[in-house]
């Protein structure tokens, strides 16, 4: 297969950008708490808030990297997919975690919720809706846009003309 000539630009499927906007509603709230915000900070449950409320800076790298996860695959399909294997490599990787992580912990906190699955030390329950309808779902819908998307470019090299 052939690389495209340098500066063509591939047309990116709707799925990628539906990829973005989840990573990119991840990646506002994390720099939004790094910068001391506290709206739905209480989704994230008393321990959290108590562990890192005096040093929720640490946030910021977190922040940069679910920005980069949430743009590079538009960056990477616009330009062919430079360095074809590796990056469809970490693009598939990312998505396999993203809908594992997503699709358990939004299965499981909604279990949990509905009294289908007893933790045994109890749960917190802002904590659990947080994860079950907000947190986890994002992911989740983050990494099945960029699968999608993957899959109906597969074998895509041509630029768009």
């Amino acid at each position: 297969m052939t690389e495209p000539a340098a500066g063509r630009r591939h047309r990116v499927p709707g799925w990628f950008s539906l990829a973005a906007v989840a990573g990119t509603l991840h990646t506002a709230i994390t720099f939004y708490w790094a910068l001391g915000g506290k709206a739905l900070l209480w989704t994230m449950g008393e321990s959290f808030i108590a562990k890192f409320s005096d040093v929720m800076w640490v946030l910021f790298p977190l922040a940069i990297a679910k920005g980069l996860g949430a743009f590079a695959p538009i960056w990477l399909v616009r330009r062919g997919w430079p360095l074809r294997r590796l990056s469809l490599f970490v693009c598939w990787t990312g998505s396999a975690v993203l809908i594992a992580w997503g699709g358990a912990n939004t299965l499981v906190g909604n279990a949990v919720l509905l009294r289908a699955i007893h933790p045994s030390g109890g749960f917190d329950r802002s904590t659990m809706v947080g994860h079950a309808w907000i947190w986890d779902p994002l992911f989740l819908v983050w990494g099945l846009g960029l699968a999608v998307g993957m899959w109906v470019t597969r074998g895509d090299s041509a630029p768009v003309r």
